[in-house]
C-alpha cells in the first residue's frame, strides 16, 4: 500500500525546490545570526507551503496532513530551524485556527497568516508548566463585558515577531486543571511583551518569552467556548506531533546525505571511506533509521487524513521514534566526518544542534511513553 499520492509528490516537487531555492541560501544566517528570514516567509506563502493544510480560499496550499509532513520533511533537509518555524506556523497556528475558529476568525486571519504577511504564534507552554499543560498559570478574569489576561508564556516559537497569538489562559479555579481552560485569539498589542530567547539550534525561530499584562479581549476573541480550550490544545498536539516527524525525518536526511557525500570522498589510509566496513554499516543503520522513520511519520498522517481510530497511538509513537531516530543519525552524522564534523563548516554540527529539541519541543520522550502506555492499558480493559 502506498501512504503518499501522486499529488503529494508533486507536492515535494515544489518543496525541494524552494528549500534550494530560498531556503538554502540563509539557513546557515538563521542558524549563526539568529536570523528570522521574514522575505522567505512571504516567498513560502506564495506557493502554500507555508500553511499546507489550510484551505486554498483562505490562501493556504488546501492539503491533508501527508502533504505537510512531506512539505516539513523537504524543508528540514535544508534547516531545521526553517522547517520548525513552518510546523509551528502552518500547524499549531494556521491549522488550529482552521479547525477551530469562528467564521469571522478565519476570514479575517487566515489569509493574511497564509500569505506570510501576518505571523502567527501558538502560545500554549509556560515557566512552570510545559509537559503540564493542563497547569497553567495565565488567567483571563472576567471583568464586565470583557476578559482580562495576565500571564507569562514561554518557548514560543515566532512568538518575538507574532501579530497573532492563540493563546491558552485558565478562565477557572487552578485545582478545575483542563477543565478551565480557554483559547483565545489575540491581536499582538502594548500589554504583550516579548523577548527573545536564545537557543542551542533551530535557531532564527523567533522564540521568544511573552508577558501579559492587563490585555484585554472580548468573547469574539475566543476560539471554541469558554472553558472548552483542553479539546482545542489536544487536538492541535496531536497533529503537530505528527507534523514535527517531519521535521525529524528532514533533519535526519540533511544530515545524512552529507555524510554519505563525505563519506563518497574522504580517503582514509589510502582508501575511500566508503570502502571500509564499518563506514558502509554506519551508512546503512542511518539510511534503516530514515526509512524508518519515514514509514511511521506518513502512516500516522496517513491514519489521520483517513480518520482512523488509530491514528491517536501512532501520533506518539511517530513523534518518539523519528525524534530519537533524528538525535541518532546526526550524532552518527557527526561521526563519521571526525574534526570537519564538530566545526561550524559542517551542516551535521547544525543537525545535530536542531535535532535535540524534536525530544523535548511538543512534547517529551517521556511524555509520549507515557501516553503510549496509557493507550496500551486502555486497550488491554
Amino acid at each position: 500500500m502506498s501512504l503518499l499520492t501522486q499529488e503529494h509528490e508533486l507536492i515535494r516537487k515544489t518543496a525541494r525546490e524552494f528549500a534550494e531555492k530560498y531556503v538554502d541560501p540563509i539557513a546557515r544566517k538563521m542558524d549563526r545570526e539568529n536570523y528570522y528570514p521574514r522575505e522567505t516567509i512571504r516567498e513560502a506563502g506564495k506557493l502554500g507551503i507555508l500553511t499546507p493544510t489550510v484551505p486554498a480560499e483562505y490562501g493556504g496550499g488546501g492539503g491533508d496532513l501527508r502533504s505537510a509532513v512531506v512539505v516539513l520533511e523537504e524543508l528540514g533537509r535544508i534547516s531545521g530551524g526553517f522547517s520548525l518555524l513552518v510546523e509551528a506556523y502552518g500547524i499549531l497556528f494556521a491549522d488550529a485556527v482552521n479547525n477551530f475558529a469562528s467564521k469571522r476568525q478565519k476570514e479575517e486571519v487566515l489569509p493574511k497568516v497564509a500569505a506570510g504577511d501576518k505571523i502567527g504564534a501558538f502560545a500554549l507552554s509556560e515557566p512552570c508548566c510545559g509537559s503540564d499543560a493542563a497547569a497553567i498559570q495565565t488567567r483571563a478574569e472576567r471583568r464586565g463585558g470583557e476578559w482580562v489576561i495576565n500571564g507569562h508564556k514561554m518557548w514560543i516559537t515566532n512568538g518575538y515577531y507574532a501579530d497573532y497569538y492563540l493563546l491558552a489562559a485558565r478562565t477557572g479555579p487552578r485545582e478545575a486543571r483542563h477543565r478551565a481552560i480557554t483559547v483565545f485569539l489575540l491581536p499582538r498589542s502594548n500589554c504583550i511583551e516579548a523577548s527573545p530567547i536564545e537557543v542551542m539550534g533551530v535557531r532564527g525561530t523567533g522564540t521568544a518569552e511573552l508577558k501579559l499584562n492587563g490585555c484585554v479581549a472580548s468573547d469574539d476573541d475566543i476560539v471554541g467556548e469558554v472553558n472548552g480550550g483542553w479539546k482545542i490544545i489536544m487536538h492541535t498536539l496531536d497533529v503537530g506531533r505528527v507534523a514535527i516527524s517531519g521535521v525529524a525525518l528532514g533533519v535526519a536526511r540533511g544530515a545524512f546525505e552529507e555524510a554519505l557525500n563525505w563519506a563518497r570522498n574522504r580517503e582514509v589510509f589510502g582508501k575511500k571511506l566508503t570502502e571500509m566496513q564499518n563506514a558502509q554499516f554506519e551508512l546503512a543503520e542511518m539510511l534503516a533509521s530514515i526509512e524508518t522513520a519515514r514509514t511511521l511519520a506518513y502512516y500516522a498522517a496517513y491514519l489521520y487524513d483517513t480518520k482512523s481510530p488509530d491514528f491517536l497511538l501512532m501520533s506518539h509513537v511517530a513523534k518518539l521514534q523519528a525524534a530519537r531516530l533524528a538525535v541518532d543519525v546526526t550524532r552518527r552524522a557527526v561521526q563519521m566526518e571526525g574534526g570537519f564534523g564538530y566545526s561550524k563548516d559542517s551542516k551535521a554540527e547544525m543537525f545535530y544542534r536542531d535535532a535535540k529539541i524534536l525530544e523535548i519541543g511538543e512534547g517529551t520522550n517521556e511524555i509520549m511513553k507515557y501516553v503510549i502506555y496509557k493507550l496500551l492499558e486502555k486497550s488491554l480493559g
